[in-house]
């Protein structure tokens, strides 16, 4: 999925991963274990979880993005997902 065509929240998240911070949620920035196995398979700690806020929503919601790599701030790729974890779609510039 190409990142324009994302929804204007995700497309700030998105920014917020590569410029390191700051995230809303305490939660962003933790370890994704890939539990659900639809990404491809890695080493523990290679994911990490980012929440991207959905409108009118007084829980951070079901929406994601999920990168990979060994440097958070420059991710190797992510992942977009709107239904927390049953699917995923790969962000491309």
């Amino acid at each position: 999925m190409h990142l324009a065509a994302l929804p204007p929240e995700a497309r700030v998240t998105e920014q917020q991963i590569r410029s390191g911070g700051p995230f809303p949620y305490s939660k962003d920035g933790s370890v994704f274990g890939n539990r659900e196995r639809l990404l491809p398979a890695n080493e523990r700690g290679y994911y990490r979880e980012y929440t991207v806020k959905t409108p009118g929503a007084s829980d951070r919601g079901a929406r994601r993005i999920v990168c990979g790599g060994r440097q958070p701030a420059v991710p190797d790729t992510c992942y977009y997902t709107n239904d927390h974890y049953a699917s995923f779609a790969r962000i491309v510039k």
